[in-house]
C-alpha cells in the first residue's frame, strides 16, 4: 500500500492505494455495508456504530458511530454518504463529530487481471486552528496514518492477498 499524508492552507489530506485479490463486485460488496467498518477500525479504538444503517450505503445516509480518538477521549461522529456510484466511489463526510471538517473518498477501478485498485483521499481540518495542529496534528496524522496501515493488513486477510 502507499500513503501519503500532506497539508496546505489548514488541511491535511492523506491518499492511500491498494490492490486487492478480488473482483470488483466483491470487494464493492463488502466496503459499501456499513456494518462493515468495525472490521476495519483498530480494536484500541474501540468503534461503535450506534444507529441502525441500512444494509447498502446510499446517497443521504446518515451513520452515527461512538469512537475512542485518542486515549481516555470518546467522541461521537455522525457522518453523511454524499455520493454513490456503484462499484466506483462513496464519499462520507463529517457531520458532527472530532474534526473541523472530514471528507472520505473512497474509490475503486477493475485491473486488467481481474483484481480491484482501491484508492483513498482523506481530507480533514483539525480544531482550533494553530493550536491544534501544534497539539495534535503529527498525534492525530499518525493515528490515522495506522488506520489505515491496519486495514489495509484487515483487507488483506479478508481478500486473501
Amino acid at each position: 500500500m502507499s500513503l501519503k499524508l500532506t497539508y496546505q492552507s489548514g488541511i491535511y489530506q492523506l491518499k492511500t492505494s491498494q490492490i486487492l485479490n478480488s473482483e470488483i463486485e466483491t470487494v464493492w460488496d463488502y466496503f459499501s455495508k456499513p456494518k462493515n467498518l468495525n472490521e476495519l477500525t483498530p480494536k484500541d479504538m474501540d468503534f461503535k456504530i450506534t444507529s441502525s444503517p441500512s444494509e447498502e450505503a446510499y446517497a443521504g445516509q446518515i451513520i452515527t458511530y461512538s469512537i475512542k480518538i485518542l486515549p481516555f477521549v470518546r467522541s461521537n461522529w455522525v457522518t453523511e454518504i454524499t455520493h454513490v456510484e456503484n462499484q466506483k466511489i462513496f464519499i462520507d463526510e463529517q457531520r458532527f463529530g472530532p474534526y473541523v471538517m472530514w471528507h472520505h473518498e473512497h474509490h475503486f477501478k477493475s485491473t486488467p487481471d481481474g483484481k480491484t485498485a482501491m484508492n483513498d483521499i482523506v481530507s480533514y481540518k483539525l480544531p482550533l486552528g494553530f493550536l491544534g495542529r501544534l497539539v495534535a496534528g503529527k498525534i492525530i496524522g499518525n493515528r490515522i496514518k495506522k488506520i489505515f496501515n491496519f486495514r489495509e493488513t484487515a483487507t488483506d486477510a479478508i481478500f486473501r492477498k
